[in-house]
């Protein structure tokens, strides 16, 4: 019979919500020398996932229960949410209730409603915690003092059984190691994910005792521990297990890697993005893209990378934390790592942009050119095989074959500077720090090793002035037919 005078103040509806996040474990069956919540998920470790998902409910506070490599953890967490997160270490791994009284000192006095996750359950979604929590507030018109989440598995082997009573009513949590034959038989297993009263929850997991066969405190204790106080208890059966499960291997972590890119290829394509291979295409969660825009199969796009309208990503291309702007095409296996890349912009094939390279509107990198911290100005080409590393050039300059900025000095990095309208002649050497003026030429073969004024045709090695250039319409007409093949065409 239940404890009504207990039972009436299981649950204060107006509550904080704090989160407790256990990540102490180092996870066995991942054979890793890795905690297991640091593995990564869509290119993000695990706990990351949970992080957000518990963010985006917007608690009062955020705990994290750590243990294995704690400092790895730790930082992890901290560069995810700041330094407002909280943290409680569990110096011995003795199971989840244990886990959860390693932050007795920090709750048990909140007067909150706290909800408990596991780290290694990364696909878990706000919806479905906010839905958990809504009943557990709600629950018989009073609340709770526990809501556990449950899904039912066809072939629940390996998880805890919910045993409910003849009226359906919740009974208790039992382990598979620690069930009969018969309670193997039930489908409806614990997910891991609770909301408790913290009043209640700590008063009973000081009656929780290590009885089962691994001598571990387990949370799943606690529920019936609070029915047989009297208290309400209360189940949230939710229908997709998936979403609910945790990783334990590298197996699962590679089906879960499937899950979540399809997720991620399904949002996407509803928004108004071609994919034409979703099965052959990988682009993590944070990557946005807007629509109209085709990616083509074998592409991989990463990290924090925002892609416009209209763009055109061919194959084999790899983005990572990069800007796109709009109506960009980007050919066959170019790699693009911390760039950003304006409108109208087209790049490769077999181009690589790394480290803050910038190209402004309308400018273009061919077939083996490699851009490194430089920033390409509007108009500006560079098509074929190319190194243009610390470098800074202006609009409508054209970069030739096999051009160099020579940056570094053995010591240290030095910049180039190439101002507008400037024709690089093919196989030319820039030795930095070095500045070529406003539609100046260089000639094919030339090694630059000083200034170069504007105006001016240079050539030689090093390159030395040969011809003043009134203008750049009188230029080509100046020159004569030797000047013209000292300066070099791109085929």
């Amino acid at each position: 019979m239940e404890n009504t005078s207990q039972r009436t103040n299981a649950h204060d509806a107006h509550a904080p919500l704090d989160v407790l996040i256990l990540a102490a474990g180092l996870g066995t069956r991942m054979r890793s020398r890795t905690a297991k919540v640091l593995h990564k998920l869509g290119g993000l470790p695990l706990i990351v996932h949970v992080c957000r998902a518990a963010a985006a409910l917007s608690p009062r506070h955020i705990y994290v229960v750590v243990g294995h490599q704690a400092e790895e953890v730790e930082a992890t967490v901290r560069r995810e949410l700041g330094d407002e997160v909280r943290f409680v270490l569990q110096k011995e791994q003795r199971g989840t209730g244990d886990a959860v009284m390693a932050a007795r000192a920090e709750l048990e006095n909140a007067d909150a409603t706290l909800l408990v996750l596991s780290g290694d359950v990364p696909l878990i979604r706000p919806e479905t915690l906010g839905a958990l929590i809504h009943q557990h507030r709600t629950h018989r018109g009073r609340g709770a003092a526990c809501t556990l989440l449950s899904v039912r598995l066809d072939d629940p082997t390996g998880y805890g059984r919910i045993v409910r009573d003849e009226e359906g009513r919740f009974v208790r949590i039992i382990e598979q190691r620690d069930a009969s034959p018969e309670e193997r038989q039930i489908k409806e297993v614990n997910a891991g994910i609770y909301c408790f009263e913290t009043r209640q929850l700590f008063r009973a997991l000081e009656k929780v005792q290590p009885t089962n066969a691994q001598g571990e405190y387990y949370l799943t204790d606690v529920p019936s521990i609070l029915r047989a106080e009297g208290e309400d208890v209360s189940v949230y059966v939710h229908a997709d297990a998936r979403e609910v499960a945790g990783i334990n291997t590298r197996a699962e972590l590679a089906e879960f890697e499937r899950l979540l890119r399809m997720r991620t290829l399904r949002r996407l394509m509803l928004e108004g993005v071609t994919i034409i291979d979703p099965v052959n295409t990988y682009i993590g969660p944070d990557v946005q893209i807007a629509r109209d825009t085709i990616i083509y199969p074998n592409v991989h796009i990463e990290g924090r990378t925002t892609i416009g309208e209209g763009c055109t990503i061919y194959p084999g291309a790899r983005i990572a934390d990069s800007l796109i702007g709009n109506e960009v095409t980007i050919k066959d296996h170019s790699i693009i790592i911390e760039a950003e890349i304006e409108d109208g912009c087209s790049i490769g094939p077999f181009a690589h942009l790394r480290m803050g390279a910038h190209l402004a509107a309308g400018a273009a990198v061919g077939n083996f050119v490699e851009v490194k911290k430089s920033r390409l100005g509007r108009k500006t080409k560079a098509m074929h095989l190319a190194y243009l590393g610390d470098a800074t050039i202006g609009e409508r300059t054209n970069i030739g074959a096999g051009t160099i900025t020579c940056n570094y000095d053995g010591v240290r990095k030095h910049e180039t500077i190439i101002e507008d309208e400037v024709k690089i002649g093919s196989d030319t050497m820039l030795v930095a720090p070095v500045r070529v003026g406003a539609r100046a030429v260089t000639g094919a073969g030339s090694v630059v090793i000083r200034d170069v004024p504007p105006d001016t045709l240079v050539a030689g090695v090093p390159a030395t002035v040969k011809k003043h250039l009134r203008s750049e319409e009188e230029a080509p007409a100046a020159q004569s037919s030797s000047e013209r093949d000292a300066v070099g065409r791109d085929a």
